[in-house]
């Protein structure tokens, strides 16, 4: 099962701080969680102005461990991962479960970058709308979208 996931989160060039995950699987099932713990006050001003003003911990908050057993539940045995320009949030989310090393038994170790399977396939011009609110969820139904509409038309 392919999962399209984003992620936003606090970097500073040597942690990544995890704010919330949104994932759509290819059967179209979603999920957005937020996670309760981080340190908003770490944030830049980009972040706290495009990303922490979008937070509801009311309604979608949840503790790391808490994201981390969704997350797995949510993407089952054999995922396939995909995310848009993938690297930092790939990191993010292996991160939940501690290194590499201990993601859920037949989980892949690997990511796929949707930016870089559009550039492969010739569609350098797609780019994810920028006046979009950064919100985890609404990026992963992007690229859910993105990836099921240009695979089409490479088939």
């Amino acid at each position: 099962m392919r999962v399209f996931f984003d992620t936003e989160f606090i970097e500073d060039g040597k942690t990544i701080d995890l704010l919330s995950i949104g994932m759509v699987r290819e059967d179209g099932a979603t999920f957005y969680l937020e996670n309760n713990e981080a340190d908003l006050s770490r944030g830049g001003d980009w972040v706290q102005h495009n990303v922490i003003v979008h937070l509801d911990w009311l309604n979608h908050g949840a503790t790391r461990s808490e994201i981390a057993a969704t997350v797995r539940q949510f993407a089952g045995d054999k995922p396939e991962f995909w995310a848009y320009y993938a690297d930092y949030d790939w990191v993010v989310l292996c991160q939940l479960f501690g290194t590499m090393m201990d993601l859920p038994k037949g989980w892949p170790m690997i990511c796929y970058d949707l930016r870089q399977w559009l550039d492969m396939n010739g569609h350098k011009d797609v780019k994810q709308p920028d006046g979009d609110d950064h919100h985890a969820l609404s990026d992963a139904k992007w690229v859910a979208a993105t990836a099921q509409k240009y695979e089409a038309k490479c088939l």
